[in-house]
Formats: C-alpha cells, sequence, structure tokens
C-alpha cells in the first residue's frame, strides 16, 4: 500500500447515470490524482425502484491545490445534486479508537501488538473495563485505564459514564474487544456505524451468551467469528468481517474456544483496520466492503 498521505471520499447514493464521470470530473478539474478507486452498484430492494451505488476513492493530498475544509465546501453541490452521503478523510489524521474489555484478554493483546508495532496506526486515548483485572497492564503501556463496573442496576449509569469518557477523550471508534456487557439503544444511537463488536461465531448462528457451547451442542463442524456493528438488537448489526475453521467430532468445547480465540483476534484486526481506512459503507442492516 502506498505511503504518502491521501484522502479518501466515501460515498454512496441513488443510481443512475454519470455519477462516476460527476465524481472524477469535479476530481480532476482541481487537478487531483486519483490513487486508488473501488465502486459497487447495489440492485434495488423490495419495493425499491433505484438501486444504490457505492464509491471509494482515494486523492493524492498533494495534487490538490486546497485542503479538506476547502474540498468539502466545493463538492457540496455536486453530492447534493447526486442526493449523496459522503465524507472525506485525511490519511495524515491518526483515528482515535477506545477500546472497551472484560475478562478475556486475546483480542485486548492483539490490539495491543498492532498498535505498539504500527501495523494499526492509530491513537488509542484510553481503555475502558467493566472488571480492574488489565489495569496494570494497559497502563504499562502507557495508556489511562477507566474501570467502570456493571451490574444490572448500574448498567444505565455505567453507560452514560462509557459515553462521557468516550466524548471526553475525542474518541472516533469503540471496539469491544470481547466486553461482555450489553451496550444500551442510547449508546448505540449516540454512535451508529462507530461500535464495533466482535462476536464468537458465525453470525447469525448462536448470538449471545456462549455460542461456542451451543456450537457443540449442534454438533456443527465449522465454527467462526463475526466482526460487526453494534446495533440495539444484540449481536444483528451490519456485519464486517468473518472467518471459520474446521472441527470434527473429537473436539471439546475447551478445544472451539481455544481455536476461535485465533479467529476472532485475526477477524477483528482485519475489520477494524476496514473501519478505519473508510472501506466499509453501511447501507440498511447490510455492509459493502472496499477490502
Amino acid at each position: 500500500m502506498h505511503r504518502e498521505r491521501y484522502f479518501t471520499l466515501s460515498a454512496s447514493c441513488p443510481d443512475r447515470v454519470g455519477i462516476v464521470a460527476q465524481v472524477s470530473g469535479f476530481i480532476a478539474e482541481h487537478r487531483g490524482w486519483i490513487l486508488e478507486t473501488a465502486l459497487h452498484a447495489e440492485p434495488p430492494g423490495d419495493g425499491e425502484t433505484v438501486g444504490r451505488y457505492f464509491m471509494r476513492i482515494e486523492i493524492k493530498a498533494d495534487s490538490l491545490p486546497f485542503m479538506l475544509t476547502e474540498f468539502r465546501e466545493r463538492f457540496r453541490p455536486v453530492a447534493e445534486g447526486l442526493q449523496m452521503e459522503w465524507k472525506i478523510t485525511d490519511s495524515a489524521v491518526k483515528k482515535r479508537v477506545v477500546i472497551l474489555v472484560s475478562k478475556q484478554e486475546h483480542c485486548l493483546y492483539d490490539l495491543l501488538a498492532r498498535w505498539q508495532s504500527r501495523e494499526l496506526d492509530i491513537e488509542i486515548p484510553c481503555i475502558i473495563s467493566n472488571h480492574d483485572t488489565f489495569k496494570g497492564f494497559v497502563e504499562w503501556h502507557g495508556i489511562p485505564f477507566h474501570h467502570v463496573p456493571v451490574t444490572r442496576e448500574t448498567a444505565p449509569r455505567a453507560n452514560a459514564e462509557i459515553q462521557r469518557i468516550f466524548e471526553e477523550v475525542g474518541g472516533d471508534t469503540m471496539v469491544l474487544a470481547r466486553y461482555m456487557q450489553i451496550v444500551s439503544p442510547e449508546l448505540c444511537a449516540a454512535y451508529p456505524g462507530r461500535i464495533l463488536n466482535i462476536h464468537h461465531s458465525f453470525l447469525p448462528s448462536f448470538v449471545g451468551a456462549k455460542p461456542y457451547h451451543q456450537a457443540y451442542a449442534k454438533g456443527v463442524k465449522l465454527i467462526g467469528a463475526t466482526c460487526h456493528y453494534v446495533t440495539a438488537e444484540l449481536d444483528q448489526g451490519p456485519i464486517v468481517e468473518q472467518d471459520v475453521i474446521r472441527i470434527d467430532h473429537s473436539d471439546s468445547v475447551e478445544d472451539m474456544v481455544r481455536y476461535g480465540k485465533d479467529i476472532e483476534k485475526a477477524v477483528l484486526a482485519r475489520g477494524l483496520r476496514y473501519h478505519l481506512e473508510d472501506r466499509v459503507l453501511i447501507h440498511r442492516n447490510k455492509t459493502v466492503v472496499f477490502r
């Protein structure tokens, strides 16, 4: 992947003739240099007369005569004419990722290792947990740790505190790295498309608690993990990334948990990368992912 600074324009709009011509024409008019383009046309769904068009375009930053504020002002009339939902981001601005975790460490450890090696070139302003298990480990990395206990009675206050911390540190994305609490509908509504979860099954199979136990009871031959956006409906949010591994009759639940941890780490890391690079566009309860 190229390392030079670039802007990423990601957008979707009702499908029609001339979308690419108008957008690329705007960029060319200002001598912009397109580095990468990905396009997808989604056919009309039930009850629809027009499909949806999706695009992701990387533009060499120093090829344009202006920065993002002016780009947004100049591009707005084009976007409005196309009834477009869009955003443009700068690769030089690191995304701020707040990680939530409970008592299972594997996804947290993996994300911190990728952050330390700069494989994930992000800022982690803090880590939040409903237990204090990883306080010392997190602070050893120089990252602030917030212990926010959660019980059935205190859940509303805990979710409000998580939102307060997220706002205070200027978070862009929230990652549930095996955070074993249900996120409130209010928190989901506050950050649509900005909260990622890793669920330890190949959704939509085995939602909720103990999916490996559910899979063992069903005698399945494949287990998996799913990275998805969090919505008010448990484990039903738009799916970003998935993977599976084959098992057989001789594998115990403990074996499945062990195999699954490896898949969970990889799937969460890939899903988070796609999100951070603006490769994921949400439409209804589905995603278009430009890998």
